[in-house]
Order: structure tokens, then C-alpha cells, then sequence
């Protein structure tokens, strides 16, 4: 790819001499010659963004059929937060058993004591500490105690997360914000906390917890909704931005978007076809996670199919879409009832 790339610019540079140094011996066809110069480079960057097009889709094409390598996380400094249970926990496992170096957070002090103490009886490395990830203040500290006492951390997994179920008229005010206090600003106070070093590093991977919820709108979650979407915009945005750094930044995002994963916080769902349905394993889908972190995959839904159903079903209109829905009878009733 960077060969065809080359001998695009060497074309570009020999039209640019070319028609720079015929327009010189002719003053009335000066204008002439810049107009073919700027349709000729015009055409040029056409085609040379259809070669690069039609290689991204051969390459994701060849990996989906044959596979992608995964990156080792042997020995990085994987920080996870909402370890004292479910996928947190899983996570924490999954990691260690690659080689990892875990910092366990969690508000629970007794449950991470325990996930840590697992992860020290397995032979790894492993930190724990007490936090609520929505106090800036108290994640910023505590970011530098765990730089002084197990260095930079690489991996951050934004894990932990809230998901109150009933409709929006009967969410209060403390509710609500809990609920973005949460699943939203404490990713920032993660990447305030955390990204400075890696990008001063050139290495890192951040790996955030979206949700199908995230890509669709779903009665009883419109809080939750609203927190999920905010977090695939932010990591998104957050992944362009770096990509167009002139600064070459090598540090990678990841968002995950599961449906339903069995760890209490979904309570009740409802479909007609409960094959459909079925809950995912806080391992299964850990192992899921860690599986598109390796990778460097930009997004991932849990199960793998859901992502790409939704973007087809995005291009049919809203109403037949509806119908569908309506058809399997898939939601989450009410935790209220």
C-alpha cells in the first residue's frame, strides 16, 4: 500500500514540474495550465482514495474470514474498574491468565479484596484498591498512588456501570445523574487520569463498556440509553482525534456493546422467542472483550452479530424496523412491576 501511495506522489511531482515549467514559457496559457494541473491532481487523489477504499474492505474482508492476530498483554499494567463481581471480575481473571498485570478497581472493598486475592493465589500480580470512579477528585488521586506504587498503566478497561430499568417519568433527578455520574463522566476522569501517559508513551489501549443500548433506543433504559450512546460518541470522537494527531499517536480505543449479560443487572427481559434471548456469561463475554482489545477491533457487540444486524436494519425505514421489533417482542419490562 505504501508503494502505490509513492508512485502517486511521483506522478503528482512530475505533472507539478511539468506543468510549472511549460506555463513559465507561455504567460496567456499560464491559467490554462493550472486548470489542467489542479483537475489532473484532482483525479489523482480520486483514485487514489478508491485504491485505498477498495484495500480497507479486501483487508477487513480477509480478516473476518481468516482471522487477526492478537496483541500480547503479557505484562502490561491492566487497570479494570467494577471488579468485585461479574464481567469485571471476569476480566480480571481472563487477563492474569495472559500475563497481565492487574489493578483491580472497585466501591466494593470486600468483594475486589476478594477478586485480588484470587489473582495472587493464581500466581499474578494484582492490585486492589477502593474507588468510586465517579469522584474526579478521588480517581486522579488514586491514579497517582498506583503510578508510584506499579508504574503506567497501559490498559484501562471502563468497566464499571449502572442500569436501573423503568420508565423515564419514574427516574428522579438523583437517579439520573448517578446513572451519567457513572456510565459517563467517570470515563472522562479515566482518560483525564490515564491517557497523558500513554500518549506520552506512544502505548496504550483504552477499552470502553458501551451497550447495544448504545446503538438503539430501548423502553425502560432511556437514561441508561442516553449514558451508552454518550460513551460510543465520546470514544468515537476521542479515537478521531488522535488518529488525525500530527504527532502519530499510537494508542488504541475500543467500545463494547453488549446486549444482555447475566450479572443481576438486567432483571427482567421479554421476548416471544427466548432461543433469541439467551443471556451471555460474565466469562463468555470478558473472553469476548479481551478478545477485541487484542485485536485493536474499534467496536465489538456482544453477541458478534448484533452490531452489523443493526447498521442493515438502520437502511430499511424506521417503521418497518419498528414492525420487526415489534414481531419478536424483544425488551426489558419495567424493574418497578
Amino acid at each position: 500500500m505504501k508503494l502505490t501511495v509513492t508512485h502517486f506522489k511521483l506522478v503528482k511531482n512530475y505533472i507539478d514540474d511539468w506543468l510549472w515549467n511549460n506555463s513559465s514559457t507561455s504567460v496567456g496559457g499560464g491559467s490554462m495550465f493550472l486548470k489542467v494541473y489542479s483537475i489532473s491532481i484532482l483525479l489523482l487523489d480520486v483514485l487514489s482514495l478508491l485504491v485505498k477504499m477498495v484495500y480497507a474492505i479486501l483487508e477487513s474482508i480477509y480478516q473476518t474470514v481468516v482471522g487477526v492476530s492478537e496483541k500480547s498483554v503479557a505484562n502490561e499494567i491492566v487497570l479494570i474498574t467494577g471488579t468485585g463481581h461479574g464481567i469485571g471480575k471476569e476480566l480480571a481473571h481472563q487477563y492474569a491468565q495472559l500475563g497481565a498485570i492487574l489493578v483491580c478497581w472497585d466501591i466494593n472493598e470486600t468483594e475486589n479484596e476478594k477478586t485480588v486475592q484470587e489473582l495472587r493465589k493464581m500466581g499474578a500480580k494484582a492490585y486492589g484498591y477502593k474507588c468510586d470512579v465517579s469522584d474526579r477528585e478521588a480517581v486522579l488521586e488514586l491514579a497517582k498512588k498506583v503510578k508510584q506504587e506499579v508504574g503506567d498503566v497501559t490498559v484501562v478497561v471502563n468497566n464499571a456501570g449502572i442500569m436501573p430499568c423503568h420508565p423515564l417519568l419514574h427516574h428522579n433527578h438523583q437517579e439520573i445523574r448517578k446513572i451519567f455520574d457513572i456510565n459517563v463522566f467517570a470515563h472522562f476522569w479515566m482518560l483525564e487520569a490515564f491517557l497523558p501517559s500513554m500518549i506520552q508513551n506512544n502505548h496504550g489501549h483504552i477499552v470502553a463498556l458501551s451497550s447495544m443500548a448504545g446503538v438503539m433506543g430501548i423502553p425502560n433504559l432511556v437514561p441508561y440509553c442516553g449514558s451508552k450512546f454518550a460513551v460510543r460518541g465520546l470514544m468515537e470522537a476521542l479515537a478521531e482525534e488522535l488518529r488525525e494527531d500530527a504527532r502519530h499517536i499510537q494508542v488504541k480505543f475500543t467500545s463494547i456493546m453488549p446486549f444482555i449479560v447475566s450479572t443481576g443487572l438486567c432483571k427482567k427481559p421479554r421476548t416471544r422467542f427466548p432461543f433469541l434471548l439467551n443471556f451471555v456469561t460474565p466469562k463468555a463475554a470478558a473472553s469476548a472483550i479481551i478478545r477485541a482489545q487484542r485485536r485493536n477491533y474499534a467496536e465489538a457487540s456482544i453477541p458478534g452479530g448484533l452490531l452489523y444486524l443493526n447498521n442493515v436494519l438502520r437502511l430499511i425505514p424506521i417503521k418497518a424496523g419498528q414492525y420487526i421489533k415489534d414481531f419478536l417482542d424483544i425488551g426489558l419490562d419495567s424493574d418497578l412491576k
